[in-house]
C-alpha cells in the first residue's frame, strides 16, 4: 500500500488544523471589525467573497500543480517534479500581480458592478478593505502555491505551522491596528496583508531545501515551459473556471441578498463564515484526497485509488459530522462574541443551523468526493457539473424561493442546499461509471 494509516495520519491531521486556521483569518477579521458596527461587518463580508473568488483561482492553479507533482511523485520522477513546482510558482505570481493591479486601478468600480447601489457607508467600508486586498494577493498565491506543492509530497504540516504563524501575527497585528490605533477596517485589511506576507516569504524559503523530494533550486533563474504548464493548467483551468463560476454566482446571490437589508447582510456574512468552520473536515480531507488519490494514478495503481477513496470519504463523513454538531449545539453561544442585535442573530442562527443539518447528509460528498475525480485528471467533468448546479440551483432558484416564495434571506440558503444534493448524485454517478479512469496526465 502506498499510504498506511501512519501516513495519512500525519496527512490529514495538520491539514485540518491548517484549514481552521486559513478560516480563522476571515472570523477573527469580522469579528473584530464588528465592534466598529453593523456597516463595517457589511463592507468586509462583501469584499471577502470578491476575495474568496480571487483566492479560488490561485487554490486552482494550485490543485493543478499538485495534481501533476503528485502523479510524478508516484512515478517516482523526482525531476519533472521539482520542475513543475517552479513552473507553477511563476504562473502563480504572474495572473497575481495582473489580478492585483486590476483589482487597485478598478476598485470602485468593480465594487459597483458587481454588488450595485448599497449604503453609501457600507461602499466606504468595502472599498477601503477591496484595496489593500487587492497588494496582498501575490502573497496569497504564492503561499497557496507552495502549501500546494508540499501537501503533494505527504508534508502537510508545513502549511500549518505557517498557518498557525499568520493567524497569530493577524490577531496581534488586528488589535494593535483597530483597538490600539483606531483603524477600523483599514487596519484589519493592513494586518491580514502583512501577516500573509511573512508567511509566504517563509514557505518559499523552505521549498529551497533540496532534502524536499519537491523543492526548488533557485528563483533567480526562471524559463517558461510550455508543455508543463500546459500539464498544470489541464487541471488547473476547468477546476479554476469551476471555482470562479461557483464564486461568482456566490458573489450575484450576496447581491440579492443586500436588497434584504445591513442585517441581513451582517447574518449572512456571520453564519456563513461560521458554517466554514463546519465544513473543515470535509475541506482538509478533500485535499488529502488530492495528494493520496494523485500518487495512486501516476503509480497507475486504479484499485488502490478506490481503496483510498473510499476509506478518506469515510472520515470525511465521520469528522463533519462531528464538527458540523458541535457547531450546531453551541452556535447561540458563539454569537455571543460578535456585537449583533438580537434579531440579527436570530437569523444568523437559522441559516447556521439548516447548514450544519445538510453538513451531516451530502456536504462530503458534493465538494470533498470530487477531488478523487480531479486527481484522475477528469477535472473537466465536475466543471461541467459543478458550473450547471451553480447558475441552476443555486443562483437562479435563490431568486425563486427568496423572491416569488417569498422565502427572503432563507430561501438562498434552500438554493444552496439543492445545489449540493444535484453535484452529490452526478459524481457518484460518474465514480461509479468509472469513466475518470485510465485518463493520463504526465
Amino acid at each position: 500500500m502506498l499510504f498506511s494509516n501512519r501516513d495519512l495520519k500525519k496527512l490529514i491531521i495538520p491539514l485540518i488544523i491548517e484549514q481552521v486556521l486559513a478560516l480563522t483569518i476571515g472570523i477573527f477579521d469580522t469579528m473584530m471589525v464588528s465592534q466598529c458596527g453593523q456597516s463595517a461587518v457589511s463592507g468586509v463580508s462583501i469584499v471577502d467573497g470578491l476575495n474568496v473568488l480571487i483566492i479560488n483561482i490561485f487554490s486552482a492553479l494550485a490543485t493543478g500543480g499538485a495534481v501533476v507533482c503528485s502523479q510524478y511523485i508516484g512515478k517516482k520522477d523526482e525531476k519533472m517534479a521539482c520542475h513543475s513546482a517552479k513552473q507553477l510558482l511563476f504562473t502563480i505570481l504572474g495572473l497575481s500581480l495582473v489580478i492585483m493591479v486590476l483589482c487597485m486601478v478598478f476598485n470602485g468600480n468593480l465594487l459597483n458592478l458587481i454588488f450595485g447601489h448599497i449604503e453609501s457607508d457600507v461602499m466606504a467600508y468595502a472599498r477601503t478593505y477591496f484595496f489593500f486586498s487587492a497588494l496582498s494577493y501575490p502573497f496569497i498565491g504564492l503561499f497557496n502555491g507552495g502549501a500546494a506543492l508540499f501537501r503533494s509530497m505527504g508534508n502537510s504540516q508545513v502549511a500549518m505551522t505557517n498557518s498557525f504563524y499568520m493567524n497569530i501575527g493577524n490577531i496581534v497585528l488586528n488589535y494593535l491596528f483597530i483597538f490600539i490605533l483606531n483603524m477600523s477596517v483599514k487596519g484589519a485589511a493592513i494586518a491580514t496583508l502583512l501577516s500573509r506576507m511573512f508567511c509566504s516569504f517563509i514557505i518559499l524559503y523552505m521549498l529551497l531545501n533540496k532534502e524536499h523530494i519537491v523543492h526548488i533550486d533557485t528563483y533567480l533563474k526562471y524559463k517558461f515551459d510550455f508543455s508543463t504548464v500546459k500539464r498544470i493548467l489541464k487541471i488547473g483551468i476547468p477546476n479554476g473556471l469551476e471555482n470562479g463560476m461557483f464564486q461568482m454566482g456566490k458573489i450575484l446571490v450576496q447581491r440579492l441578498v443586500s436588497t434584504f437589508g445591513t442585517a441581513a447582510i451582517a447574518a449572512h456574512a456571520v453564519a456563513f463564515s461560521l458554517t466554514s468552520i463546519a465544513v473543515v473536515p470535509g475541506m482538509a480531507l478533500g485535499l488529502a484526497i488530492l495528494t493520496v488519490v494523485g500518487q495512486c494514478i501516476g503509480a497507475n495503481d486504479y484499485q488502490q485509488a478506490k481503496y483510498y477513496t473510499k476509506k478518506l470519504m469515510i472520515i470525511a463523513y465521520i469528522s463533519t459530522i462531528v464538527s458540523a454538531g458541535i457547531l450546531l449545539v453551541g452556535v447561540r453561544y458563539i454569537l455571543r462574541f460578535y456585537a449583533l442585535p438580537q434579531a440579527t442573530a436570530n437569523l444568523a442562527v437559522s441559516m447556521v443551523s439548516l447548514h450544519c443539518v445538510f453538513d451531516f447528509i451530502v456536504w462530503p460528498m458534493a465538494f470533498s468526493f470530487p477531488n478523487a475525480l480531479r486527481a484522475a485528471n477528469d477535472a473537466t467533468f465536475t466543471m461541467i457539473v459543478s458550473t450547471f448546479s451553480m447558475w441552476t440551483f443555486r443562483f437562479a432558484l435563490s431568486y425563486v424561493f427568496a423572491l416569488y416564495l417569498h422565502m427572503g434571506v432563507i430561501g438562498v440558503w434552500w438554493a444552496m442546499i439543492v445545489d449540493w444534493i444535484f453535484r452529490s448524485i452526478c459524481f457518484m454517478i460518474r465514480y461509479k461509471s468509472n469513466k475518470w479512469m485510465n485518463r493520463t496526465l504526465v
